[in-house]
């Protein structure tokens, strides 16, 4: 059994500007499972970077709400909605709340750095 306390995870700054913290990753936690799970924050007013994934993603939005763009498509998304991300699709979120934007991203297969591209500066 793994066992990983959020609060012990890295903070870090992704390529789409969200504060990220990557809680679990089969190539880092010896894991056999083909996804990899992380949560995001959005600060308010915020957006994040166009960008694109070769994987699919899901992202479950934790607390807040926001405008989520994939491809040609925006839509209002909140607290407790789940939202699929197809592979490939150019997508971005904004915050459109005066709290935290805080959702988890489940990746699959597992994100990797060089499988991510990000389309603005």
């Amino acid at each position: 059994m793994l066992i990983k306390d959020i609060k012990n995870c890295k903070e870090i700054i992704a390529g789409d500007n969200t504060i990220l913290k990557e809680i679990l990753h089969p190539l880092k936690d010896n894991l056999k499972t083909g996804y990899s799970l992380a949560q995001a924050i959005v600060k308010p007013g915020e957006i994040t970077l166009l960008h694109r994934l070769r994987a699919s993603e899901v992202y479950f939005i934790l607390q807040g709400k926001g405008l989520m763009y994939v491809d040609d498509e925006i839509k209002e998304v909140e607290s407790g909605q789940a939202i699929y991300i197809p592979p490939n699709s150019t997508q971005r979120i904004k915050n459109l709340g005066d709290q935290d934007l805080i959702f988890l991203c489940v990746v699959e297969p597992a994100w990797l750095k060089e499988a991510e591209e990000i389309l603005e500066k």
